[in-house]
């Protein structure tokens, strides 16, 4: 099995204002003459971490990471005016223009395939290839599947579900996400804060095959769990601005662009079916279910992806 690269420094950080209101932390780190990547994180509003470094080799790569609109360093925290995905598709742009990069690979897990597939969809003459994992859609089903009580990943972890259910009064769970929502935006910082930790208890301990219903998950810094809750929450009630089935039917915009979907057979959080999906959609695209749960860190995962990496050095450097 393949483990991730050494642990690196980035050997430059900027900041880029995109509009009035957000101004982007941008890192890269790898060698500076290398192939060009861009790393897209998942959430939305997670932010970048040292770990996402160290998925491509860096002697060979020029990796370009960034935190999405109010996430991370990126300032303002925890905005959302301004914040949709055709706006980050944008920034992806901007930032690439911006390093005076002609074409690049793009990167991205979880929420970062949807923004990848979103970006690859608008500009294919700049998407020089795609390694995308744990595949999120956006469709309404994908929503209901792990954040409302028709959908099923209340079946496979009870115990996490009946703390993130508690939440919510009986009176308001027939729409959790609006439920949730109002507490996230609520006045009372008490309040927001609560609910987040209660989201982020729900996501953030359902990522990995290897399961303790007992860990506190990956987002118990407050302010982390504020954002990603209120980002999320966000986009979910939007339908993550796409239409449904949308980046479904722009794959024949991109089906000649080499892509590589990675899967985890039992991730609950982006479960199996959108991938399936996908690779029916795409028939071109290298396709691998690997026993894994949603985590990059899953070994599995991480060994499918770092070949990924090496076999898109060796083919297009």
């Amino acid at each position: 099995m393949r483990e991730q690269y050494p642990e690196i420094e980035p050997y430059r950080t900027q900041r880029l204002s995109v509009d009035d209101i957000h101004n982007l932390y941008i890192e890269e780190c790898g060698n500076p003459d290398g192939l060009p990547v861009v790393f897209l994180h998942g959430g939305p509003g997670a932010g970048i971490s040292a770990y996402h470094r160290r998925f491509f080799d860096p002697k060979r790569y020029r990796i370009v990471l960034f935190d999405q609109r109010g996430a991370g360093k990126s300032t303002p925290n925890a905005e959302l005016r301004n914040n949709t995905t055709w706006h980050l598709v944008a920034d992806i742009e901007a930032i690439r223009q911006h390093l005076g990069i002609e074409q690049w690979v793009v990167f991205g897990g979880s929420w970062g395939s949807t923004l990848a597939l979103a970006y690859a969809q608008t500009h294919p003459e700049r998407t020089m290839a795609l390694v995308l994992r744990g595949i999120f859609l956006g469709r309404p089903d994908e929503l209901r599947w792990f954040n409302e009580m028709s959908g099923g990943a209340s079946w496979i972890f009870p115990e996490r579900w009946a703390h993130y259910l508690a939440h919510i009064p009986s009176e308001e769970r027939d729409n959790l996400i609006e439920a949730y929502w109002r507490r996230l935006d609520s006045e009372d910082e008490a309040v927001r804060l609560a609910a987040a930790q209660a989201w982020g208890y729900w996501e953030g301990g359902s990522t990995t095959l290897l399961h303790d219903p007992n860990e506190p998950g990956n987002f118990e810094d407050p302010q982390l769990s504020l954002n990603l809750a209120r980002a999320e929450a966000h986009y979910f009630r939007h339908g993550v601005f796409l239409e449904p089935d949308q980046l479904l039917r722009g794959v024949e915009r991109i089906r000649h662009i080499p892509a590589t979907i990675v899967q985890g057979r039992y991730d609950i959080i982006c479960p199996m079916r959108s991938a399936y999906d996908l690779a029916q959609a795409w028939p071109e695209a290298d396709f691998h279910v690997v026993l894994a749960g949603h985590s990059a860190a899953d070994p599995a995962i991480v060994d499918a992806l770092v070949n990924a990496t090496d076999a898109l050095a060796d083919r297009l450097d």
